[in-house]
């Protein structure tokens, strides 16, 4: 099991401790919960004599989530594992929703409104007048993933010994695939040469040969256009094969030997191309997360996807993304897992602005109320609710949606839980933006 995080009465944080320690310290009063995701304790009193273990905050950044991990360089023990999964596609959809409910309202208000008749708004109603992008702008749907992860960066360093930090910076790197002899850095060397190249085209090519879409059989690395008439070992001639494809295939040309499948050939060669629109992602918001990171004044160590998974192989760990978390960079020691239960975190977000709701074509069909609160809940709380009596009868926790009725839902780990009374109901996690769940 994770551990349990630790303060003092000063809010200085210190050793995270087992669970029964903290059962131990709530029964005597001596400790008092302070938070409850991630769970938290803060102590009746202040404890400045005591040293602390110095903790490293790992990244496995993602276009879709991330994973984050809290690991003790010395014991190699990982103390808490946490799966954050943002809402990038949530803000681009929005986005594009906004922007077809505004240019149908403009066409149904503005319909006939003349083009301006003076010279100088029609030259500003052009580029200049549009809104000027920052230095280093980013679009809303990936400003929202490094947002997320400086969010949490800064809530574990108040509760946790934070003293270095290890971000996965590329996912894959480049240039050891185009050059694989290049020299000058230990982990392209020895067991793991040509680990950046595999690791690329398994992700390329959906793990699966090119050829018959074989799954879950050994794969080789075979030469689109083979190397005994020409060919490079440009990682744009690079796919995957399996056993018997590339025995069939031998030193034949890729247009002879698909010949009687041309779909599959147009595939293919379309595939070279492409592209990872997930490593795209991640590689646009690289260096804006690393700059967040170094701002924290803490040292920074960068390592690559190839090497993140050189570590967990050898270790034998599973694949997830908080396990690819604390196999980041060089400085990965032996890991300790032993009971770990990883924090699964959804981004939500705080709401919306909108005043009022809009059908499938974009007219508006209901009211949203400006009040925000209805006795005393808002919708994002986390309750715990006992209902003693109804149909509903049980005990409830998750995340609320409120009604100026005072009937609430609330959105367990197993399904939504309609028309709960606000009477049953008990906060035990107030709005922060996500949800939580084990």
């Amino acid at each position: 099991m994770s551990k349990v995080f630790l303060i003092d009465a000063n809010f200085r944080p210190l050793d995270p401790i087992h669970p029964a320690q903290a059962r131990q310290l709530l029964r005597n009063k001596k400790a008092a919960v302070y938070k409850k995701f991630p769970f938290t304790l803060i102590l009746e009193e202040s404890k400045p004599d005591i040293s602390v273990s110095p903790l490293r905050f790992k990244i496995d950044p993602g276009s879709k989530t991330t994973g984050i991990a809290l690991v003790n360089d010395a014991t190699g023990e990982v103390v808490f594992a946490a799966h954050l999964e943002h809402k990038g596609f949530q803000i681009r959809d929005a986005l594009t929703s906004r922007k077809q409910i505004r240019r149908s309202r403009r066409n149904r208000k503005t319909r006939y409104r003349q083009p301006p008749k003076h010279e100088w708004f029609r030259k500003g109603n052009k580029q200049p007048c549009a809104k000027q992008r920052r230095e280093n702008w980013l679009a809303p749907s990936l400003r929202s993933r490094v947002d997320n992860i400086k969010t949490w960066v800064e809530r574990l360093r108040k509760i946790a010994p934070i003293e270095a930090i290890s971000q996965e910076l590329v996912r894959f790197d480049m240039q050891l695939i185009r050059h694989p002899n290049i020299q000058g850095k230990e982990y392209q060397q020895g067991t793991l040469f040509g680990y950046e190249t595999r690791e690329y085209l398994l992700e390329k090519w959906n793990r699966q040969c090119a050829y018959c879409d074989a799954k879950d059989v050994p794969l080789q690395i075979e030469h689109i256009h083979c190397r005994a008439k020409g060919g490079s070992d440009s990682i744009t001639n690079l796919t995957l094969s399996c056993e018997k494809c590339n025995l069939k295939k031998g030193t034949k040309d890729i247009k002879d030997f698909l010949k009687k499948d041309s779909a599959r050939l147009e595939k293919i060669l379309k595939q070279v191309k492409q592209p990872l629109a997930d490593a795209t992602a991640v590689n646009t918001t690289r260096f804006a997360l690393l700059e967040i990171l170094k701002a924290t004044g803490l040292p920074v160590e960068t390592g690559s996807g190839g090497l993140t998974k050189f570590n967990r192989t050898q270790q034998g760990l599973p694949k997830t993304h908080y396990f690819d978390a604390a196999c980041v960079g060089q400085s990965t020691p032996i890991l300790d897992i032993k009971r770990l239960k990883p924090l699964f975190i959804t981004a939500n977000g705080h709401g919306t602005r909108q005043i009022c709701r809009t059908d499938k074509y974009g007219f508006p069909n209901r009211h949203c109320s400006r009040t925000k609160f209805h006795f005393g809940f808002q919708t994002g709380d986390i309750v715990k609710a006992v209902v003693t009596s109804s149909k509903k009868m049980g005990q409830y926790v998750g995340r609320i949606a409120t009604r100026a009725t005072g009937s609430f839902n609330v959105s367990t780990k197993t399904g939504l839980v309609q028309g709960i009374s606000h009477r049953y109901c008990k906060r035990i996690h107030a709005k922060d933006g996500y949800s939580y769940a084990f």
